[in-house]
């Protein structure tokens, strides 16, 4: 079964998916939001690949190098060895910045033997919409499109660009490279540069990894995923991606394909707070930075999503030419979802920010930043809270008052007011205590479904929504309060199927929701451990780790029946949520670092 197996590498520029046999089947340069130069993900005949191909007599074993995002795939037939080592560069340069330019190297490590393998190289610039030209020059093969728009590409290697283009059989005896790069590169090229870069590439992960914080269990789970994460934010301008992929369906052969390589506030800002907490503050700073330079005005008008360069028009366009993945049509690039309103993500925002005045310094210029998009943000809720809007899951035709986005405008309220406490701008917090009140008083009454016993999806209806979950991480209610567990047990009840969970089971633009929702799951299995549950939350937390794919990378969707990963890939909530629910299970407990340094001390 293919289940999305496949690595990511990157450089919080762009980022490559290379899959188990060792195929570079997605890749956008220079950024991750531009058009795609391998694209087989997305159409197995259009999209274009970059291969390592050998015969049938190989074993392939596909790791990462221990706490690095350096990606291992090994190629064994007998004593005939080699090795790829896939990264995209990044490491600190002269003047103590970061050196990550638009390149994958794939580095060839000969091992023992005589082994031998041809490469498929085949680049199809600008989402394959063209023919895409090579041309070979004395230091590199250059690929090029210019039918519409002019576009390239150049590959440096140690091997016969002959060779490469024909794809012919290479023998090695010794370490060799490909270089693929979006830009002519200055300095000459060779096996032991792409060495150096690697071993640099390398200190750099590996001292990302010596300052994420450890837990006692689950630090291999914690540590790949704030990698993950790390490899999703866009360095240029603090941005988090949502995923690195566009159009992989939450269902095979249905609509429901989605671009998610832009930074939605939510996502990015519940992101940021987890890396907080891993101790990653350079990620933290970025993203403030980003939403400060955002919302610039004081009547800016905050919306739900942007582009990683802060761009605020994301027309929605759809691919025809490629087949999608498994014929998974339409393709899409942009997402028309800029447009919603959606309540719940000025609480999510000031959450953050309520975290940043509380755990770290900042300078008075940031401080006075944030402050003035905390009141801009309270007079944003309170002339909309009342409204109905299209809540978490950005149902397209349906405004209702979800019980979510209310209980995040309240979240809003609540933590513009410890800030208010904690810098001493004690005026506004009588007339915000107020208004708190009043949005606590009105989800309590309208919310709270008495024949479902339980706080339902929206106001006045039915049907259950995994959202509500969140009631209580939020501090809305507390996870003893009998309606909470009410809730709980419910959604469980009805979301819930073999340890998996839906969002919601009622029609949406789309029909009935078919696949599980990752990070759901997860939070069930805080909710939980949370209300007393939990020999039932560990088992579950266990079963949904074993689902993860060959490497232990999560996307946003996983098939009931079969356990096959969908959606995109790989998705920042999934990861962010797993690193929550890991620490919530290793609280109480001692890190093997903790216990030496309480020994020492």
């Amino acid at each position: 079964m293919d289940n999305l197996n496949y690595g990511i590498v990157g450089n919080c520029r762009s980022a490559a998916l290379i899959s188990s046999k060792g195929s570079v089947d997605w890749m956008c340069l220079p950024d991750f939001d531009d058009p795609s130069v391998f694209a087989k993900l997305l159409d197995e005949k259009k999209g274009g690949s970059f291969e390592i191909v050998v015969d049938d007599t190989y074993d392939i074993f596909q790791s990462y190098k221990p706490k690095t995002n350096i990606l291992i795939t090994r190629f064994k037939s007998g004593l005939d060895i080699f090795e790829v080592h896939d990264f995209m560069p990044r490491y600190m340069s002269e003047g103590e910045t970061v050196y990550a330019p638009s390149d994958l190297i794939r580095y060839i490590k000969y091992v023992s033997g005589n082994p031998a393998f041809r490469v498929k190289y085949d680049p199809r610039l600008e989402y394959a919409k063209y023919e895409t030209k090579h041309v070979v020059w004395p230091k590199y093969i250059k690929s090029y499109v210019e039918d519409g728009v002019y576009d390239s590409l150049y590959l440096y290697t140690s091997f016969g660009a002959d060779d490469v283009l024909n794809q012919h059989l290479m023998e090695i005896k010794e370490d060799g490279y490909f270089l693929i790069s979006y830009n002519q590169k200055i300095l000459k090229q060779s096996v032991e540069r792409e060495y150096l870069k690697l071993q640099r590439t390398l200190v750099y992960w590996l001292n990302f990894s010596e300052d994420t914080t450890s837990y006692a269990r689950y630090n291999d789970y914690i540590n790949r995923s704030a990698l993950v994460l790390k490899l999703l934010s866009y360095d240029k301008t603090g941005a988090v991606l949502a995923a690195a992929t566009t159009s992989l369906p939450e269902t095979i052969g249905e609509v429901r394909n989605w671009d998610y390589r832009f930074c939605w506030l939510r996502d990015a800002s519940m992101v940021i707070k987890v890396m907080s907490e891993l101790g990653h503050q350079k990620v933290t700073r970025r993203f403030m930075n980003f939403i400060i330079n955002l919302i610039s005005d004081k009547d800016e008008k905050i919306q739900i999503m942007y582009g990683i360069h802060g761009q605020k028009n994301l027309t929605e366009e759809i691919l025809d030419h490629l087949d999608g993945y498994k014929g998974s049509q339409p393709v899409r690039v942009g997402n028309d979802a800029y447009h919603q309103k959606q309540l719940d993500i000025y609480g999510i925002l000031l959450d953050v920010i309520y975290q940043q005045f509380n755990m770290f310094r900042m300078s008075l210029e940031n401080s006075e930043n944030l402050w003035t998009v905390t009141r801009s943000v309270v007079k944003t809720v309170a002339r909309n809270w009342k409204e109905p809007d299209r809540g978490i899951w950005e149902i397209r035709n349906d405004n209702k008052h979800f019980t979510f986005s209310k209980v995040l405008c309240w979240t809003a309220i609540d933590r513009a007011i410890k800030i208010a406490e904690l810098i001493d701008m004690t005026e506004y917090v009588e007339k915000w205590t107020m208004l708190r009140s009043e949005i606590f008083d009105d989800i309590m009454e309208k919310a709270w479904d008495e024949k479902k016993q339980a706080f339902t999806q929206a106001y006045g209806v039915a049907d259950m929504d995994a959202a509500t979950l969140l009631m209580e991480p939020y501090g809305f209610i507390s996870a003893k309060d009998p309606k909470y567990v009410a809730t709980v047990k419910r959604i469980y009840d009805e979301l819930c199927k073999d340890d998996l969970m839906y969002r919601y089971i009622n029609n949406d633009d789309f029909g009935l929701p078919s696949s599980s929702f990752t990070i759901c799951t997860f939070w069930m299995i805080n909710a939980l451990h949370k209300i007393g549950e939990t020999k039932k939350a560990k088992q579950m937390f266990d079963k949904l780790l074993s689902y993860s794919n060959h490497l232990g990378l999560f996307s946003e969707d996983i098939d009931f029946k079969t356990k096959r990963l969908l959606g995109n890939f790989p998705q920042a909530y999934s990861h962010l949520a797993l690193i929550e629910t890991a620490i919530l299970m290793s609280k109480g407990e001692l890190s093997d670092e903790e216990r030496i340094l309480g020994a020492i001390h």
